[in-house]
């Protein structure tokens, strides 16, 4: 595409959720509480995990990991929307665009690949529990973590460096809250079919992974449990991958749902409507679901809740 007498873009404008300054502020509240319940939530979680020793175990291990995941996703991008629900300039600057861009493809990331450790230790510890501190030994589980992490910081940083290479001119609006590179891509005035290919096979890799670890864990998982004669040892083996398999199923579902959405005038709200549940509601509702799914976890937690009131 030629770029002559075309300006080039220095910051870009982020239109968010609506242009009507009642609604704003209503987003702005509604935003604000969600993010302060999901840092709480998480936090909590953390504190719980690191305070109490009977959470030294690998499950909570990766569950600590998700945590602090999930506060990561959402700080990368509620923030500055909630800068925006108030601000009259509603701007970014490209480079800071682009790594906010970086950062939310690493925390994505970063979340399913933990999410998929998370199953395996389960699979560990349904289908050979006896082998289970062997194979889950403390090594392994910082292993599978800092590997889900370096691999996730390989893929933003491939997507990242290729997006550099763009020149941005001529619309300057994105209209989401939040810097993602589909919408990055559409902006560009130099031809994209490269970032395009890159991302397309990046994801393909990296989430066929991920989903094939995720099902082969529970084909196995599940075949174990109706293997179980006792209805109360079924109840009991499938309670504790319960919460997980919700996670994973609002992770994938929702995923699935965005895959599959039209490329429409209409798909714009529809990509915020998914980029909100990723970014703000995921990292709120993971926490809540962990708490309200596992007693020892809604037992620490009383207990955590108890001494600040004593202290207060």
């Amino acid at each position: 595409m030629p770029m002559k007498n075309q300006t080039t873009v220095t910051e870009f404008i982020l239109l968010g959720l609506s242009s009507e300054p009642q609604m704003q502020i209503f987003l702005f509240l509604v935003v604000l509480i969600i993010y302060l319940i999901t840092l709480v939530g998480n936090i909590v979680i953390m504190v719980a995990i690191r305070a109490n020793s009977h959470f030294h175990t690998p499950m909570y291990f990766f569950l600590f990991h998700l945590s602090f995941v999930d506060i990561c996703y959402s700080s990368v991008t509620v923030p500055n929307a909630l800068r925006n629900f108030l601000a009259e300039h509603k701007t970014i600057s490209v480079n800071g665009c682009i790594a906010q861009m970086f950062f939310i493809l690493l925390s994505a990331g970063a979340e399913s690949f933990i999410l998929s450790a998370t199953v395996y230790d389960r699979y560990a510890a349904i289908c050979d529990p006896l082998r289970y501190m062997e194979i889950m030994r403390k090594g392994i589980c910082v292993q599978l973590v800092s590997g889900a992490w370096t691999t996730d910081f390989i893929y933003a940083l491939l997507n990242t460096i290729f997006t550099l290479k763009l020149h941005f001119c001529g619309s300057s609006q994105i209209h989401h809250f939040s810097c993602e590179l589909p919408p990055l891509l559409k902006l560009a005035c130099t031809e994209t079919l490269t970032n395009q290919v890159v991302l397309l096979t990046s994801v393909v890799i990296f989430v066929s992974i991920s989903l094939l670890l995720l099902l082969i864990s529970y084909i196995y998982i599940i075949s174990t449990i109706l293997r179980i004669r006792s209805a109360e040892g079924r109840h009991k083996a499938f309670s504790t991958c319960s919460s997980h398999l919700i996670v994973v199923g609002l992770l994938y579902l929702i995923g699935f749902l965005q895959y599959k959405n039209p490329r429409s005038v209409s798909s714009v709200l529809l990509d915020e409507i998914f980029s909100i549940h990723y970014s703000v509601l995921t990292p709120m509702l993971n926490p809540i679901i962990y708490s309200l799914k596992n007693k020892e976890v809604k037992t620490a937690l009383r207990k955590i809740l108890g001494k600040l009131k004593f202290i207060r």
